[in-house]
């Protein structure tokens, strides 16, 4: 008996063990993939003069590897991080999961990067908050710029979000209208140490040097 309660101990101290290891894997993931998107928004000449919106943008959530796909139920979802501007730069990232489920004749699969750029802070404070759903009752203007579709120029910027996806694939285009983006709460407290609310994060309270990177690459391209 003593011997079987030592296994299920070791059993049990392995898989948290490895479940922490994933889980630092997954956030190293993203940090990576969304600091490769970042490089290559920089990059797009066609995005053009909407580099300059983030002169004076509130903050942006960038969702490296947004996939949607499916015949006649398609369904769509991606993890990403919000940052926000602050006193002394970017904020470190909170963590945060978007989603949506939509019913049509939908044949396909692509892979989308995305960079919601977040001009005003009632958009900021919506994004904020626990569970945030994108549609005409939201309140909110959405702006979508993306590859292919135009130069953008200083009239496009009047919005509350500044939407600037690249994508391929068989869809023709990337819409917010139905998807939900919450953030991730066990995925900040783990990836911080502790417990801890968006705002904190946003604020520029809690640190942690895997950010670095990304919030370097942000600072410098904009």
């Amino acid at each position: 008996m003593k011997t079987t309660a030592k296994f299920a101990a070791a059993a049990a101290l392995a898989t948290a063990f490895f479940a922490g290891a994933a889980q630092a894997a997954d956030t190293a993931e993203v940090l990576a993939h969304s600091n490769a998107t970042v490089s290559d928004l920089r990059h797009d000449q066609v995005f053009g003069d909407a580099r300059h919106a983030l002169r004076s943008a509130r903050a942006v959530l960038i969702v490296p590897g947004l996939v949607k796909g499916g015949f006649i139920f398609g369904a769509e979802g991606g993890d990403g991080v919000l940052m926000a501007r602050t006193r002394h730069g970017w904020s470190d990232p909170a963590f945060y999961s978007l989603g949506s489920a939509s019913f049509g004749l939908q044949i396909g699969l692509e892979q989308a990067q995305l960079v919601m750029i977040i001009m005003t802070d009632r958009a900021l404070r919506a994004v904020e908050s626990s569970k945030f759903k994108f549609g005409a009752d939201a309140g909110l203007t959405v702006i979508t710029l993306g590859a292919g579709a135009g130069a953008a120029t200083s009239g496009n910027f009047s919005g509350d979000i500044i939407l600037w996806s690249k994508a391929q694939g068989a869809y023709g285009g990337i819409t917010l209208n139905g998807s939900v983006i919450a953030p991730e709460d066990d995925t900040n407290a783990d990836f911080y140490g502790h417990s801890v609310t968006v705002p904190q994060i946003l604020s520029g309270g809690p640190k942690n040097p895997a950010a670095a990177p990304l919030r370097a690459n942000l600072m410098s391209a904009f």
